[in-house]
């Protein structure tokens, strides 16, 4: 199973999106609210999480995402279940990915250091040890990075093609009509 964290304030597109491309792809993936059961997205959508960060599964766990947005990256940074999360999974060499300002998170963990990343522009010094690349997506290892919003369907496509294959994840991408 893998968990997409909503914080209030995350960045709806990249959540959401991304999400879409995952269960197109029919990857196992659950969106775990931190902030409650209902959670605004910094431009005020309202989207109910299919679980609690308290439900978390951690015996089935394959992966983690983390959209961006503000304050929705503070929030998740902020919050110990995602900290546990995601520490779990870079320990275990599972997926964890991370866009926007949210990639910051995995930089403060140095969970980048020698890895090629990305993120939204304005975030660079937070990517402790990465290499910035300004790529719209980057993936080093079990670790994804992606720019902002504009590259959510891109970002949700590095995930499918990490956890499945490129074939799979293109045709995901090729079925929706994607450029």
């Amino acid at each position: 199973m893998f968990y997409l964290f909503l914080a209030e304030g995350f960045e709806e597109t990249e959540a959401l999106a991304c999400l879409d491309v995952m269960r197109r792809a029919k990857l196992r993936v659950q969106t775990a609210g931190v902030t409650g059961e209902f959670v605004i997205s910094s431009h005020g959508v309202c989207v109910k999480s299919d679980v609690s960060a308290d439900d978390i599964d951690y015996g089935e766990i394959e992966g983690v995402i983390l959209p961006g947005g503000m304050p929705g990256t503070v929030n998740l940074e902020n919050d110990e279940r995602v900290i546990n999360c995601v520490k779990r999974c870079y320990d275990e060499g599972k997926i964890v990915a991370a866009i926007c300002a949210a990639p910051s998170i995995l930089g403060h963990l140095g969970f980048l250091d020698g890895k090629k990343a990305t993120c939204f522009p304005g975030f660079e010094k937070e990517l402790k040890g990465a290499e910035y690349t300004a790529a719209h997506t980057e993936t080093d290892g079990s670790v994804i990075t992606a720019k902002g919003a504009g590259c959510a369907v891109e970002f949700g496509h590095a995930i499918v093609a990490k956890a499945l294959s490129k074939d799979v994840a293109d045709k995901v991408i090729e079925d929706m009509q994607c450029l």
